[in-house]
């Protein structure tokens, strides 16, 4: 067993689950949590969590999640857990690109967040979840995974939460204060519940990168003043969040995500373009980064770590949305790239994302997850015992 193998949280949800979680989708009648609205979907989520707890720990993972079977989305089943928001049906989902990336491919559609009253992280259902997973873990090292503030202020600040006559938050400042607010009482009460790791999951970063093709703040009309302002604000808050996470005693980690949907994407953009921002600026302790195909760019990107000796970094060079093995030798050829830039002892080999941001999930069975989890365990084995 060995610790440099690591997944970034999600993992297929069995077809029992996913029976309650189809009654979920097109139906803006039922907010979260979704348990109090089926009779048996507590106790089917519960068994499911055990179930996958238990086979993480067969497969010699030393980090346990839950494999985020509580959620439908990654990220926003925690903001519908905040007091002062209320769930909806939107009038599209997010658009990713399809499998060879010439098409859009539109997700579900209940994505709305809607600012109802004071945002509050207080009494969260995630802190019950997070319990009843250090019972199933035991002695096992577990992390809890949530959006990162930025995400969830860049998805509220686009919308139309702000500024009418019967907002809650009037301006960009008020709903950022609100969130930093929130944020803080829900980390505050997961270290009280005895957490020890929290990640932030952010998709935002790529968008700063001048070459995504699908990047909304390029072209000669962008202010780029205004851009790099943004990117700052949005830097700005993850460590204002980060700072109170580590006075808690927290270990605090990241995870960049390029879109991850039924085996689709949403984005480009190479890490050297926003190195200098979102990778050396962040305070994290250890970044999860996708490198599973050639949208991420060049390894020399990690050249700004250099300078950070207590930061770790997860390489995400295997994929998990395919549903076979992944090529081991490229593997091997980019951790030895890795290498000469950072130390070996700093790096660490995951999949570029979960196997289910979504509940739906990738295209591969949980045969194919596991043995692609295994055979990541067995490359991280030899790479590091060697």
């Amino acid at each position: 067993m060995t610790d440099k193998f690591q997944i970034v949280g999600s993992l297929l949800r069995p077809e029992e689950l996913l029976k309650y979680k189809k009654q979920i989708e097109h139906r803006d009648d039922i907010q979260y949590p979704f348990y109090e609205n089926f009779e048996g979907y507590a106790e089917c989520e519960t068994e499911a969590i055990k179930e996958v707890v238990k086979k993480e720990i067969e497969h010699n993972l030393s980090v346990i999640t839950d494999g985020e079977f509580s959620k439908s989305m990654w990220h926003l089943d925690f903001v519908w857990g905040f007091g002062g928001v209320q769930r909806y049906i939107a009038d599209h989902g997010y658009f990713f690109r399809d499998v060879d990336g010439t098409s859009k491919y539109e997700t579900r559609k209940d994505i709305g967040l809607r600012i109802t009253g004071k945002l509050s992280g207080t009494n969260h259902h995630f802190i019950k979840l997070f319990k009843q997973l250090q019972d199933f873990a035991g002695d096992h090292q577990t992390k809890l995974c949530v959006p990162s503030p930025s995400h969830i202020f860049g998805e509220l600040s686009w919308s139309d939460n702000i500024g009418g006559t019967d907002a809650v938050y009037q301006n960009r400042q008020e709903l950022k204060e609100g969130l930093v607010s929130a944020y803080k009482e829900f980390v505050a009460e997961f270290a009280a519940a005895g957490g020890t790791i929290l990640q932030f999951d952010d998709c935002l970063w790529e968008l700063f990168a001048d070459d995504n093709p699908n990047s909304p703040f390029t072209g000669e009309h962008i202010n780029q003043a205004e851009v790099q302002g943004l990117a700052t604000e949005f830097i700005e808050l993850n460590n204002t969040l980060i700072d109170y996470g580590h006075s808690l005693g927290l270990k605090m980690w990241t995870h960049n995500c390029r879109g991850n949907y039924d085996s689709r994407n949403m984005g480009g953009g190479s890490y050297a373009k926003i190195a200098n921002l979102f990778l050396k600026q962040l305070k994290y302790d250890r970044f999860f980064l996708e490198w599973d195909d050639e949208r991420a760019g060049s390894i020399e990107a990690l050249e700004v770590f250099k300078d950070r000796p207590e930061t770790e970094i997860v390489l995400g060079l295997l994929s998990s949305k395919t549903n076979t093995l992944d090529d081991e030798a490229r593997v091997i050829r980019l951790l030895d790239e890795a290498s000469k830039i950072i130390d070996k002892d700093r790096l660490l080999l995951s999949h570029q994302c979960g196997f289910a941001s979504c509940d739906g999930g990738n295209e591969l069975s949980e045969a194919e997850q596991w043995a692609k989890i295994d055979q990541g365990q067995r490359i991280a084995e030899q790479y590091w015992n060697n």
